[in-house]
């Protein structure tokens, strides 16, 4: 992998994938790089895809303190080190930290997300503080299976799986991103859709759910894509929370190979 240094000195590791225009992968929650290549694979026939290890995870460093600032600025440096004005695909909370960067001034001229996980209204708000001072009580106590597990249960992963995913070779590699939840629980603030905030957005904004995904992710994206002003809605047949890469790669494909200059709003 390559790498390149954000604002602060931390190192960001990254991965080129295809030729042509440049595209960057955010991964949501528990990813690395690694977990994009399928998707990036697909996509590379088309385009320059950029996958990374967000900071914390992978070969990527992790200066402290947290803050999403320095996530916007970490996104900020592989967009450079791709080439400067790129599109942007973000992954459930991955996609909360494409419109904070955009709407941050990172120069985008086209973002997809796909239901990024806020949860407005009062019952998802008082559920998100919970869940907020839990998570931050586990890590504290150096639980992080436990810190996975809340994360996978509000995921809606039933207990029974997440059982059996204890008992694999993959959870070791779970609790050792489980500190970088605590990021990604930042990053979306107090649950709310930050409405005021996305306002700014200035890209053409494809904000997808999957036809099968829970009725909270169906009013969210609506949320958002309300909140945004250049933006539209899109709902794919079948897919849910666990979105298939051959499902979203055609949907980006067509998105992102039209040239932003010629689009009508």
């Amino acid at each position: 992998m390559d790498k390149t240094l954000s604002r602060d000195g931390t190192s960001i590791a990254y991965r080129r994938h295809g030729d042509g225009p440049p595209v960057i992968l955010v991964g949501g929650a528990l990813s690395t790089a690694a977990d994009e290549a399928p998707l990036a694979a697909l996509l590379a026939p088309r385009f320059t895809v950029v996958t990374y290890d967000r900071r914390g995870r992978g070969a990527s460093g992790d200066g402290g303190p947290y803050s999403p600032r320095r996530e916007i600025e970490d996104l900020g440096a592989v967009a450079a080190a791709a080439g400067g004005r790129v599109s942007l695909f973000g992954m459930l909370s991955g996609g909360a930290l494409a419109l904070e960067a955009q709407a941050a001034g990172l120069p985008v001229d086209l973002v997809a997300v796909y239901e990024p996980p806020y949860t407005p209204g009062p019952a998802g708000l008082l559920y998100k503080s919970r869940c907020t001072t839990l998570l931050h009580r586990l890590l504290a106590n150096g639980d992080r299976g436990g810190a996975v597990a809340l994360y996978l249960s509000r995921s809606g992963v039933a207990e029974e799986t997440i059982a059996r995913m204890r008992r694999a070779p993959l959870w070791s590699g779970l609790e050792g991103l489980a500190h970088t939840l605590a990021y990604d629980d930042a990053l979306l603030g107090d649950g709310s859709v930050p409405a005021a905030r996305f306002a700014a957005v200035t890209a053409r904004t494809l904000v997808v759910t999957g036809g099968s995904s829970t009725e909270q992710a169906h009013r969210t994206t609506l949320a958002l894509a309300d909140a945004i002003p250049r933006a539209r809605h899109r709902t794919l047949t079948g897919q849910t929370r666990e979105l298939a890469p051959h499902a979203i790669a055609p949907v980006l494909s067509d998105f992102f190979a039209r040239d932003p200059f010629l689009r009508t709003a």
